[in-house]
Formats: structure tokens, sequence, C-alpha cells
């Protein structure tokens, strides 16, 4: 026989007889036998009555399938045994049971029976077969158990939202503050995060010009002194450079993620110099008379001498400027405000000696007589004057130490090297231009080529030069620059005048062809020879006057001289109206010329009119001994 259980839903109910209470497990509700359509009641040892549904207490177990419908194996019923049940040993039963029977007809509460169910009598030694625990599946468990996962995962699934979009505002954030001050950045106690370079430059202006200190004494005298009034040097691009350079150093992981944090923060003071004897001159000036003042000796810049000399102070009446030094500098570090500061009076001798003053005097000059020269790489070269040099150097005070010492305005230097140096080492590309003559022979450059040059880098000399300026030694300094190559062309020398010295004859060419040959009388032999060699005319004067020495050391004067055309230097074709013999007989050893070619008027004119600048000029031969015609 064949027993089929089915499942009916999750909660099962007992029916049973005790008092039409139900017990609710989960179980199934009822078992059904193929081939028996009912199973009667069975009576136990007091004849009581139980029914199979009250004992088919059946446990679910998670490891088998969600079929509907099992199968179990047929039980073990003998039809001819006809005693009772013996017993359902009980598992945890609240009532005290005899052993081997039923109390009251009823299993207990919770209890799985284990005994045999006989159909008929069955002897009371013969032990009843056991029927099988079955363990079902409920499909609602894996239900709760995916509704339980389902808050986890969504969680999951926020946080990785939540971190992806982090990560990207991350980067979003550092691309977008990459040339801009970065969050977090305060200038003067208010944040500049978010400007740019010419935002930051206009803050930082303002705040210059908002930053007072205001001076009081005890006896009702005030002033009121900007930073520059009180000896401060500051520098606006280095500022906005340091600003926009705040946080963006970073040398760590936790720096490299601060850079964009707003809660880190970062404040940038001035970049500023400070001179104690500028300011303590100020305020000396606005609260002490000429003739009460303590002044200490110092070293200043003549212009008349273009040097440095030493002025010898005096003692007397100093204010102390202490609390005013405290007050500029927290101007600096927070910029764009007002402060207030009350001084009093001392009475001191000569602050800084007249020997220590001498001695900054020698070291300024020492300066100004060794030569800073900026070099473009491509031939040009600046020497920076030696009175702009002394307008970089400054004197400082020690009036505790009573020393006096030298120092060089940075900022000064700065705006000079910008608006000076491109002006006198920029220069623009030359085109060379060479001669040829008709198989392309190069017979003379008539134009040097020139390389173009655009120095840059400026913000890099400056501390170059302020470096060469502290080693006291000057120097030549390479400047940077972009450079555009010069370009060469070739040019076909229509007329090229070839210079005879042994013929003492002077041929133009027109196409390499003999146009015509003059008499001429060179330099003087063994003295002022006329140069060998391959030139060209490049400088003509219808008439000049012409000046130089003799052989005795007195010095010639030629007025009016005509038709010039110079090949090399200071030599040239001319009209030597003075020398006619020395040009007819071709005689320059008697004759000769301070090294010009001698020429009747009309044969330099022709010269001057038919050969353009850029003709060649070829001088060649040995020169005669005396006169060739």
């Amino acid at each position: 026989m064949v027993c089929t259980v089915k499942r009916v839903n999750e909660e099962t109910t007992y029916m049973s007889d005790r008092s039409g209470q139900n017990d609710t497990d989960n179980s199934f509700a009822g078992i059904s036998f193929e081939g028996v359509n009912a199973v009667p009641p069975q009576s136990g040892e007091n004849g009581d009555t139980i029914n199979l549904a009250d004992v088919a207490d059946v446990s679910e177990q998670d490891d088998v399938s969600n079929a509907a419908t099992e199968t179990m194996p047929p039980l073990n019923f003998a039809s001819d045994q006809t005693q009772p049940f013996q017993s359902f040993p009980t598992a945890g039963a609240a009532e005290t049971t005899p052993a081997g029977t039923v109390s009251n007809g009823t299993v207990p509460n919770g209890a799985v029976p284990t005994g045999a169910i006989p159909t008929g009598d069955m002897p009371s030694s013969t032990p009843a077969p056991a029927i099988p625990v079955l363990t079902m599946p409920v499909e609602g468990e894996a239900v709760v158990a995916k509704k339980r996962k389902l808050p986890l995962i969504i969680t999951g699934i926020v946080l990785a939202v939540l971190v992806v979009a982090a990560i990207a505002g991350f980067f979003t954030a550092r691309w977008y503050f990459q040339d801009k001050a970065a969050p977090g950045v305060t200038f003067g106690g208010t944040s500049v995060a978010g400007q740019t370079a010419d935002q930051l430059k206009n803050t930082v202006t303002a705040a210059v010009k908002n930053t007072t200190v205001n001076i009081k004494d005890g006896n009702g005298n005030n002033a009121s002194g900007s930073l520059s009034d009180l000896g401060v040097s500051y520098n606006v691009d280095k500022t906005v450079t340091e600003l926009l350079a705040a946080k963006h150093q970073t040398n760590g992981a936790l720096e490299y993620i601060n850079e964009v944090n707003p809660f880190v923060k970062k404040n940038v003071p001035l970049n500023a110099k400070s001179n104690k004897l500028a300011l303590r001159t100020f305020v000396t000036d606005k609260f002490v008379q000429d003739t009460d003042r303590a002044v200490p000796s110092t070293a200043s810049y003549d212009a008349n001498a273009r040097a440095f000399v030493a002025v010898e102070g005096r003692g007397g009446r100093s204010p102390k400027v202490d609390n005013v030094i405290d007050t500029v500098a927290k101007a600096i570090a927070n910029p764009g405000h007002s402060g207030s500061v009350t001084i009093t009076y001392e009475t001191i001798d000569v602050p800084v000696a007249l020997p220590e003053a001498q001695n900054v005097a020698d070291q300024a000059n020492a300066r100004l007589n060794a030569p800073i020269v900026l070099d473009n790489g491509q031939g040009k070269t600046f020497q920076i004057p030696a009175e702009v040099v002394a307008s970089w150097l400054k004197t400082d005070a020690d009036l505790e130490h009573g020393t006096l010492s030298l120092s060089y305005d940075d900022n000064a230097i700065t705006n000079y090297v910008q608006q000076q140096v491109p002006a006198q080492l920029n220069q623009d590309a030359v085109d060379q231009e060479d001669a040829v003559d008709n198989s392309g022979k190069v017979l003379a450059t008539i134009v040097k080529g020139v390389n173009g040059v655009k120095v840059k880098n400026m913000e890099a000399l400056a501390p170059k030069i302020g470096e060469a300026l502290k080693n006291g030694q000057g120097a030549t300094i390479p400047v940077d620059g972009d450079v555009q190559n010069f370009k060469t062309v070739q040019k076909k020398s229509e007329y090229r005048i070839v210079v005879d010295r042994t013929a003492q004859t002077a041929t133009v060419y027109h196409n390499d062809e003999a146009v015509k040959t003059f008499p001429v009388c060179t330099g003087t032999t063994g003295k002022h020879e006329t140069d060998l060699g391959t030139f060209y005319i490049y400088l003509k004067y219808q008439i000049q006057d012409m000046t130089g020495l003799n052989d005795d050391g007195s010095r010639y004067l030629s007025k009016g001289v005509k038709w010039v055309s110079y090949f090399y230097g200071g030599e040239g074709f001319h009209t030597a109206s003075w020398n006619n013999y020395g040009i007819a007989h071709g005689d320059p050893a008697h004759y000769g010329s301070h090294g010009c070619v001698n020429m009747y008027e009309a044969d330099s004119k022709w010269i001057y009119d038919n050969c353009p600048e850029g003709t060649i000029v070829q001088v060649v031969g040995a020169m005669p001994s005396g006169p060739v015609r």
C-alpha cells in the first residue's frame, strides 16, 4: 500500500478531539492511502479512539524539493494483526504518561509518533512498525530569506552609486580648480577659492590698497601709512602664483584628497619684504622734528659721482617702533585691514657709526664696477647700466646692534627685467643675401644673415641677476629665447669690379663681360696698401669730407670729395683731383693713397651711377715698386 502526502498550506491545523483545540505547525493537514478510502479509528489500550491525522505531525526540511506531492514507501500493515497500539513515545510532553499507553487516547501536543499503526488485532509482544518522519520544504521561507536580503542589496547599490559619484566629483573638482585657487585657500582671511589669476591679481591689489597702519603717540600726534610708506616692498604676481599653488603641491594621498577639501584651510600671506630702516625713517619723519631726531649713518648713491658715498648720522630723539614692526608683520600675513598702534620715544646716540656706513658703501661700489651682461645667444648682448644697478641696492639698518647691511630690491629687478630686457635683446630675423656668379658660385655675402630672437622666461632671469649682485663678481647671463633661423637668398651679381694692383686698373664686368676699364692709383706701397680680397659696395656718398691720420700722426682733412663708393671699411672708389699725376702713371709707390682707389672724376661718377650697393669688388695682384704707365 502506498501513502501519499498532499500539502495544503504552510500552516497545518491538526483536527483533534482535545476540546476542539487547533494546533499549528509547519506540517501537512492530512494523509490518504491509495487503495484505502478511509482509515478507521484505532483503539488504544484504554479503548480510546485516535485519528491518524492527529499523529501525522510531519516537519519540513530545507533540503527537500518543493514538490506538492510525495510518494512514500508502503507501510507495513498486517491484515491479521488486530492488537491495538502499544505506545507513542512523546518528545517533551508536559504530562506524565504510563509507558506503552497514550493518555486520553490523544497524542500529546508537539509529539511525533514513532510506533506502529495496526489494521487489526496484533499480539501484545509484537512491536508496531515505525512511521517515517516526513519533512517537506515551505516556499515561504525562501521568499522570506529573499525579502531579508533585498534591503542589503539596495543599500549596497546606493553605497556604490555614492562612491562612484564621490570619485567623479573629486576628479571633476580637481579639473575645475587646476588653474584656479583651490577650495579652502584664503587671503587676508577671505576665501579666494575658484578665482582665476586675473581675479586674484585684482583681489591682492585691492587688499594691499586697503591695508593701512594708524600710528599715534601720547601727545595727540597721529599719522597713517600704507605698506609702501612703511618700507614694505611686495610682489603681486608672486603672491598670485603662491595662491594658485596653495594646496596644489601635494606630497601624499591625504594631501591629494585635501586639495579640493574646502574644510582644510590654507591662508596665503602677501609676498613681501620689510625694510626696518625705511619704516623707522617714515615714523621719525612723521613724529620727530628734523633738528631733534637721531639719524643713523648710511650709504647713498651720488649721481654726480656715479658712486655710493657714506653719510654720517647723529644722535637725538628716536621713536620706539617695535610695535609698528609687529603690526606691519601682521598686515603682511593678513592684508586688507587697518591696524592701530601707539609709540613712545627715547633719546639715543648715533644709531649707526660712520665706519659701518663706509663699509656698506664700498660693498655697493664693488657691485657697480662688476658688470652684469645679458646675452640672447645670437650675437646680441646688453650690459645693465650702473645707475640702474644702483637703484636696486638698498641699505637696511639694525639700530639695536648699530649695523648696516646691503639689500637688494627684488621687485625692482623683476619689473626692470620684464619691461626693458625684451626691448634690448629681441631681434628680427634678417635673411642672408649672397652674391653669386653665373655658375652659382658665391662671390661675397652682401647681407649677413641674422637669426630672430624673442626672449622668454623673464621670471627666471630676475633671480639670476639678484644672485650675481649678491656675489658681487659680475656675470654674463644667458637669456632664454625662441629662435627663428634666417634664410639664405642667392642673388646674381650683374656688375663686378676687378681692381688689379699690378696693372693699376679697375675693370667693370656686366654679366661677366668687361664693359669698362679705368686707370687708378691704389694705396701706398708698403704702408697703406689697398687690401686684397673680395668685397662689395656697401655705402655711397655723392660728396663727403674725408679725414684721417698722416704718417707723422698729423690729421688730414679732404673736403668735398665726390662720388664716393665704399667697399671695405674706409676703402672705396672716389674722385682724387689732387692726384691726377699718380692716376695717370699708376704709381702707388710714390703717389699712393691711404688705402682708397683714386680715380678721375668722370670715372668715379660712372661707378657711382652704374654700380649699385652690393656690387662685387675683387682686389687682386701684387703692388708695383714704381709707375706702371
